[in-house]
């Protein structure tokens, strides 16, 4: 008897479903995931929703380090032997997750090159994005910091054009990501919409931001 040929493995089907290692649960917007200093045990993957994360010092600071959304992974520190959560993960809209436990996760990267090469291309993009970040904090003025910071929230760059920011982005989460200052924030916003580079209600939080394309001359010019 001929043998049975092995199946071809699909990485997003396998994040995509509940099994021995891997669970699948619903955060409503603003549960916790994970508290800083939590135990790390496990890699999380978002099916829906937006997720941050935040760290806070022990004077009670607090500060924005990430926001991620769909098709992207978070708590992937316990696989280098990190035995505490650094920050604090949060649903900041209705969200669904895939939590794969760290020797789940260990297991499907060496036995699964499909998988590897999945998680690997994203290791390397979000190392890429952390340098862009860094370089951005140094070189750029807060006005192209914001708008840098508005195109990556509405995932500019992907497949269907930028999407509508939803959920609640307050101004003050936007300058405590870009480090400036609320009002600063308040005037960028206003002159982005003016010029039509963005649309919003009055009440950012309670509603849709959408960001456009043309937004990216902002970043581009020079002399911003």
């Amino acid at each position: 008897m001929a043998r049975q040929a092995k199946s071809t493995f699909n990485p997003k089907a396998f994040l995509g479903t509940a099994a021995r290692g891997r669970t699948i649960s619903d955060y409503p917007r603003e549960s916790v995931v994970y508290r800083q200093g939590s135990a790390a045990d496990a890699v999380f993957y978002i099916q829906k929703g937006r997720i941050k994360i935040t760290v806070a010092s022990q004077q009670g600071k607090e500060a924005i380090i990430a926001m991620l959304g769909p098709d992207e992974f978070f708590g992937e520190g316990c696989l280098i032997g990190q035995p505490q959560r650094l920050g604090t993960a949060t649903a900041m809209i209705d969200s669904r997750l895939t939590r794969v436990s760290k020797a789940e996760m260990i297991r499907v990267i060496r036995e699964e090159a499909a998988f590897g090469e999945l998680f690997t291309a994203y290791l390397l993009t979000r190392n890429s994005r952390i340098q862009e970040d860094l370089i951005d904090q140094l070189f750029n003025s807060s006005e192209k910091r914001l708008a840098r910071t508005l195109l990556l929230l509405a995932n500019f760059g992907k497949r269907g054009g930028p999407q509508p920011i939803a959920g609640r982005i307050t101004q003050a989460t936007l300058a405590e990501m870009v480090g400036t200052t609320r009002p600063r924030v308040s005037y960028f916003m206003n002159k982005f919409r003016k010029a039509g580079f963005i649309s919003y209600n009055s009440h950012l939080s309670n509603g849709h931001l959408q960001v456009h394309s043309s937004l990216l001359t902002v970043v581009l010019n020079e002399r911003a």
